[in-house]
């Protein structure tokens, strides 16, 4: 997962996650790769659009109220490890959050302060369907430095590709040399075989009609028998960006915070106006994050809100996997269809 590096002993060396529906393990490889794992359960979303932010707080005092805006300059990362689903994800919050009819000048402060290090994905996991949604596992943009990890019998080499004049210039401050042509095709390779590798499948043909027109189908009971409304698959989701605002004062009554904080579509107040929720059930909820990322999303910010990460599959506690939910629906939708012919 994304966090403080102070060397490389600091990063998974020899380690890898194998990930499947509600489980994740870490293991043991037989050398010391760097990068081969699939994305961890955080994401670029944790930094860049955070958990939680003071948005102002509110003085009272001899005589006068004043608001005191928080003024912390955002702070600056550089994130290294980057994959291709996650510089996806980043691209859709973009046009929320940044290019949208609304900047969210938090997102867009620390997003302009931020140094991207993408890592050619080689080692997809088994929750993995980016490519599906055409997100990678190859990234070929949105990042400033782009690394291939390439493992051989006694050779561990690192294939770069620069991606804006930021990432050309924190280049040239260390030694390379121009890539072969082997390496360059080794790293393709690569590229391939983590492609061919992904067995998890979405189809995608007419996805936003097939959920609009079974928004009544009797699976949505089925999935919500299992659903715990815990919300974790939008936690983990790198594209979720819904929050909530909320007020704290003190005891005396002479100092007040407004934060601005995470929410879910899965909870229960998230829908809630004066006489009540107006998504009470489970299956209600559920319906709306999966029709709301797969075929709203489209209407509203002209993509997909998937770009097949598989964090919400890998943890989400009751193994719900959208990848095997959605063609219930399209299964039914067919069975229709010939059965009017």
């Amino acid at each position: 997962m994304y966090g403080l590096i102070q060397g490389i002993d600091d990063l998974p060396m020899g380690w890898t996650a194998e990930q499947e529906p509600a489980s994740y393990r870490l293991k043991r490889r037989p050398d010391a790769a760097l990068f081969q794992y699939a994305a961890g359960p955080n994401s670029l979303k944790d930094f860049i659009h955070p958990p939680e932010i003071k948005l102002f707080s509110a003085v009272r005092g001899e005589g006068a109220f004043r608001i005191l805006p928080n003024d912390e300059p955002a702070p600056r990362y550089a994130f290294l490890g980057v994959r291709a689903c996650e510089l996806a994800a980043a691209g859709v919050q973009d046009r929320v959050l940044i290019e949208g009819r609304y900047s969210d000048p938090v997102y867009r402060a620390r997003r302009r302060n931020s140094i991207v290090i993408a890592v050619q994905c080689s080692a997809p996991s088994g929750v993995c369907f980016c490519t599906s949604m055409g997100t990678g596992p190859r990234a070929e943009s949105g990042f400033d430095l782009a690394l291939t990890e390439l493992l051989g019998p006694g050779s561990h080499e690192f294939m770069v590709e620069v991606g804006t004049e930021l990432g050309a210039e924190l280049l040239s401050e260390i030694e390379f040399s121009d890539a072969s042509t082997e390496l360059r095709e080794q790293a393709r390779e690569a590229s391939e075989t983590a492609a061919a590798n992904i067995q998890r499948r979405l189809d995608t043909t007419g996805l936003r009609e097939l959920l609009q027109n079974n928004f009544d189908h009797p699976h949505w009971d089925n999935i919500a028998a299992q659903c715990l409304a815990c919300g974790n698959c939008t936690q983990v989701c790198p594209t979720c960006f819904c929050v909530t605002v909320e007020d704290s004062t003190n005891v005396a009554g002479d100092q007040a915070e407004r934060w601005r904080r995470w929410d879910s579509c899965y909870s229960l107040e998230f829908s809630y106006i004066h006489g009540g929720s107006v998504r009470v059930s489970t299956k209600s909820r559920y319906r709306q994050w999966l029709t709301h990322k797969l075929s709203y999303w489209h209407d509203q910010f002209g993509s997909s809100g998937c770009v097949g990460c598989g964090r919400c599959i890998a943890w989400c506690p009751a193994a719900i996997d959208l990848t095997r939910e959605v063609p219930v629906f399209r299964a039914s939708q067919t069975n229709q269809t010939e059965g009017t012919k």
